[in-house]
């Protein structure tokens, strides 16, 4: 790992309620991300970490501040041109049911961004087998699951069609909003043994947005904590986790102590 491929620069965001009424989200928050290297971004429940999430697809607009993609600024990209990054920079996000429209099936959902980014624009056959390996690549039979519906499938099914759909861009940088958090223990492990292996295949950078700490130690190469939208303390996750500094920080190790001692 190398070059930077995200920099973020003093990210601010706010959401007003009305004209004299507004919740600061994101406070001057900074950060960088290298090729291939999986950063967990740690959190509770409004920290603001699925807003910085949703900033970087371009889902949300920042206040303030710069995105930096391998070296453009996001934030200065027409909305054209924005769109044609969709192919390097691809989101999963945290409700496998919400996420899946019921009307598609499920070749159609993983194929649906080669139809947008016009990928093999013309060659059905070449889009085709590109959703069957995007569907292989999550451990799913393209033959079982080609033509059937969401409503089909389990939560983690769900999930991991979820995957293939960011996963058939091979996209350089895949943003996971809370990925595991509606799924049960073995299918979020199973779920990050295939981000892991997409990324040690395809070289896929991750930013990883949770709320468990648990789950970044076996996944994530460095941890940002976020805190009422302030970066609180970052480092290599084996560092944060055994050696906190910040008193939040410690909470949060702390509870994961607690958890694993009463055998969670």
């Amino acid at each position: 790992m190398s070059a930077d491929l995200l920099r973020i620069n003093s990210l601010k965001k706010s959401f007003y309620r009305s004209s004299s009424l507004q919740t600061k989200v994101l406070s001057d928050v900074s950060f960088s991300m290298k090729e291939g290297e999986i950063v967990g971004l740690i959190g509770a429940s409004g920290a603001g970490k699925s807003t910085i999430g949703r900033i970087i697809s371009g889902l949300e607009t920042a206040d303030s501040g710069k995105i930096l993609f391998a070296g453009d600024d996001l934030t200065k990209m027409k909305t054209k041109v924005r769109r044609q990054l969709a192919k390097d920079i691809q989101m999963v996000f945290q409700d496998p049911y919400e996420a899946l429209s019921s009307r598609m099936k499920i070749h159609e959902i993983v194929g649906e961004s080669l139809h947008i980014l016009q990928i093999e624009k013309g060659n059905l056959e070449q889009r085709t087998q590109l959703v069957k390996e995007a569907l292989r690549s999550v451990n799913l039979d393209p033959d079982y699951y080609m033509n059937r519906y969401p409503h089909e499938l389990s939560g983690g099914e769900r999930q991991r069609v979820g995957l293939a759909r960011a996963f058939v861009c091979k996209p350089k940088l895949i943003l996971a909003d809370e990925p595991t958090s509606m799924l049960d223990t073995s299918l979020r492990l199973d779920l990050i043994r295939l981000m892991k292996r997409m990324n040690q295949q395809e070289g896929t950078s991750y930013l990883f947005i949770t709320h468990d700490i648990a789950l970044t130690r076996d996944f994530c190469d460095r941890l940002i904590v976020l805190k009422n939208g302030e970066i609180v303390e970052t480092g290599e996750t084996l560092d944060v986790i055994m050696n906190p500094v910040h008193p939040y920080t410690k909470t949060l190790i702390e509870a994961l102590l607690i958890l694993e001692n009463h055998g969670g």
